[in-house]
């Protein structure tokens, strides 16, 4: 009767055929991921009535009644705005980086306002950063077939033979601009001096920090956009004199508002 040695690769073989009918290499493991979600919150932070305290509440399109740093009375009829190169940080530094993504979140289309990431590995997480606006070597790139990115959006216009877009686009009315028309269209990107992309970085609030993603426990991030701090922080922004802006050296003066304090976590919850 013929023998196979088990210390031979043929002995290992025929041992194993026992159970497995071959010798197979295992397949590797996927790694465990999950799925969280970013509603943006858009609003204004007023003073309560009752209490007088500092109390963000959503925006409402046409019919609020807002008031800026300056005391400016303001109404919104447009807002939207682009958010892109999505980023996780973990508790132990590391990074986590989401597909080259581009979202336009739009006041009127509330099903813009959830940002679904899936596949994000398990992890416990620390903060988020994106791009406010699209990044400049997506810009260069043309061939804006993808539905945020598409000219029909009204968020991309040409500046001297040069496709561009808009980052923010905030449109209302104020009885302190010269003409009651506000018209802010944040956007430059071409020279350092007129670059409106802004990278915001917001930690998770301490009670909620890290914040776990598991396979079976996907988080909610409210983020809270807050519409009054376009006109304060680094630069004091006054409807008298700045009310209709298309890029240039005042889009980046609000830019730098935008990056400053416009963005902060309201809290997390999961299913």
């Amino acid at each position: 009767m013929k023998r196979f040695s088990l210390s031979t690769p043929a002995g290992v073989c025929a041992l194993t055929a026992l159970a497995l009918t071959g010798c197979k290499q295992d397949a590797a493991v996927p790694a465990a991921t999950g799925t969280v979600t970013l509603h943006m919150d858009n609003g204004v932070t007023m003073p309560n009535p009752t209490t007088g305290a500092p109390t963000f509440g959503s925006l409402v399109l046409g019919t609020g009644a807002y008031t800026n740093a300056n005391g400016d009375d303001f109404t919104v009829s447009t807002f939207k705005y682009y958010v892109s190169n999505v980023k996780l940080l973990k508790a132990d530094n590391s990074t986590f980086t989401l597909p080259k993504t581009y979202y336009l979140v739009d006041q009127t289309k509330p099903n813009t306002q959830d940002l679904v990431f899936s596949e994000v590995p398990v992890g416990d997480y620390t903060s988020i950063s994106f791009l406010v606006g699209v990044d400049s070597a997506r810009t260069k790139a043309g061939n804006f077939t993808e539905v945020a990115l598409s000219s029909n959006n009204g968020m991309l216009w040409t500046m001297n033979g040069v496709d561009e877009f808009i980052n923010l686009n905030l449109g209302g009315y104020s009885s302190k601009a010269r003409s009651g028309g506000l018209t802010f269209h944040i956007a430059g990107y071409k020279q350092a001096s007129t670059n409106t992309i802004r990278t915001v970085t917001v930690p998770f609030p301490a009670n909620k920090s890290p914040m776990l993603v598991r396979a079976n426990h996907s988080p909610e991030i409210h983020m809270h956009v807050d519409i009054a701090r376009m006109f304060s922080g680094p630069n004091l922004i006054k409807f008298a004199d700045t009310y209709s802006v298309m890029g240039g050296v005042p889009a980046v003066k609000i830019a730098d508002n935008i990056a400053a304090g416009m963005f902060s976590v309201g809290h997390i919850h999961a299913n």
